[in-house]
Parts: C-alpha cells; structure tokens; sequence
C-alpha cells in the first residue's frame, strides 16, 4: 500500500500513537491544525481579492484615459 506497509501495520501504529497522545491531545492537535489550514487559505483568498481589485482598477484608469484623450480630440478639431 505505501511502500510496504500493509493495513494492519498502519492500525498498529495508530494504536500506539493514541497510547501514548490520548485522544483528547490528538483532537486538540487535530484542531489546532484544522485551524491553520483554515487561516492559510483565508490569507490565500483575500491576497487574490486584493490583485483582482487592483486590475479592476487599473482597468477603470485605462478607460478614464481613453475618455479623456477622446474628450481632448474633440477639443482640438474644435478649436480648429
């Protein structure tokens, strides 16, 4: 299964690891690093959400330019 280890090898070592942790510390452990996960991809998304806002604003930029460089066209050809 992984590299040799067979299912009952795999029972036998969580046997010994519930021994020795107690379940209570291995469910604190659990949640401590459930938590963590669950921070990580928080930070993760909101640093998306930041790169998208920043695109979405400097596409409003480019489109404020380009209204105001047409606006200026204008101008000159009445001016002319």
């Amino acid at each position: 299964m992984f590299g040799g280890i067979s299912v009952w090898q795999l029972l036998i070592l969580l046997v010994v690891v519930i021994l020795i942790f107690g379940t209570k510390k291995l469910r604190t452990l659990g949640g401590d690093l459930g938590g963590a996960v669950k921070g990580f991809k928080k930070a993760m998304n909101s640093e998306e959400e930041k790169e998208t806002e920043k695109e979405a604003g400097k596409i409003e930029d480019q489109k404020q330019d380009a209204q105001f460089s047409e606006s200026a066209k204008e101008e000159d050809k009445n001016k002319s």
